[in-house]
Formats: structure tokens, sequence, C-alpha cells
């Protein structure tokens, strides 16, 4: 996704785990399913 680092995880910004979730959306999954096929292709 390509968002800097505490984006939404800052201590600062004080929210739940559901309100970072939720602030991220969708946005992670592709760049997340994209790292388990490549390990998966890895370890293959």
């Amino acid at each position: 996704m390509g968002l800097p680092a505490l984006w939404v995880t800052h201590p600062s910004f004080a929210l739940t785990r559901n309100q970072q979730t939720t602030a991220l959306g969708n946005g992670v999954l592709p760049l997340q399913a994209l790292s388990a096929i490549r390990l998966a292709l890895a370890s293959a």
C-alpha cells in the first residue's frame, strides 16, 4: 500500500485496532495477498 510507517498506528492517535483497520480499509489486502503468494511459492 506504500503508506508511511505509523500512518494510522501512531500512539498519539489513540485509535483502537478496529478503528485502525477501518481507516486502512481493504487497501492492504492486495499487498498482503502478494506477500502470501510469494512466500508460498518460495517454500514450494
